[in-house]
């Protein structure tokens, strides 16, 4: 395991694609996880005092060596909600900008190419984060600017929403926005599949939220044990 602190921006761009495995959870975050979210963003980007603001550790399998100079991606073991929740966040600010550029760096392009897609891949290998079920065609649709599939996550298109009315309410301080995406600090934990076990650390890390049930417990442990194309 290699832990490193990381701006959460940054550990988007130079990561390949962080792909979400079938056994885990479907996207859940609520109104209120997305509000706080939010809220954090806006508190931090209009203190300049404020540095940083931590939101959390991302947690996943390593396919390469110990670095991500690997174009294979990347398994996410905890921390879907955190990547899901800025990736929809990200993707509303994009749409909402047009052609400003409210702080260097902050350019829909530079939204687009740096923390939502690949720009010369093609299929999947696009999309910098790919969830699982019904989840993945709804974040491909808005990240990709497409219609929406007709079995769409009512989760994810209800908070891309959301952000997108936030950000209508916030026209005159989308500079803070920026400025407090720029300053969200994650932990990332890396593993590796020879010397780590995926399955207890998901155990553990999930041991003091909401209970995993025997169920969820099964599937994992089963399906952990394949090839990603196999789960």
């Amino acid at each position: 395991m290699k832990a490193t602190e990381a701006k959460l921006l940054d550990f988007l761009k130079k990561s390949p694609q962080f792909v979400i495995p079938i056994y885990q959870r479907s996207y859940s975050w609520t109104e209120k996880e997305c509000r706080q979210l939010w809220d954090d963003i806006v508190r931090t980007g209009s203190n300049d005092a404020v540095s940083a603001h931590f939101v959390g550790s991302i947690v996943y399998i390593e396919k390469g060596l110990s670095n991500l100079t690997s174009q294979e991606p990347m398994l996410v073991i905890d921390g879907q909600q955190r990547l899901t929740t800025v990736t929809l966040l990200i993707a509303a600010l994009t749409r909402a900008l047009g052609d400003i550029e409210p702080v260097d760096g902050f350019s829909p392009r530079k939204l687009r190419h740096y923390y939502l897609l690949n720009p010369e891949e093609d299929g999947e290998r696009r999309y910098k984060l790919l969830l699982s079920q019904t989840d993945k065609d709804s974040l491909i649709a808005i990240v990709g600017g497409n219609g929406q599939p007709k079995e769409s996550s009512l989760r994810v298109m209800q908070n891309f929403a959301l952000f997108e009315t936030w950000i209508a309410e916030s026209k005159s301080n989308l500079a803070a926005v920026c400025k407090g995406l720029a300053k969200l600090i994650v932990v990332d934990v890396m593993l590796s599949r020879d010397q780590d076990n995926p399955q207890l650390i998901f155990e553990s890390m999930n041991s003091t939220g909401r209970e995993l049930s025997q169920a969820d417990l099964i599937r994992n442990f089963i399906l952990m044990g394949l090839k990603p194309q196999l789960q």
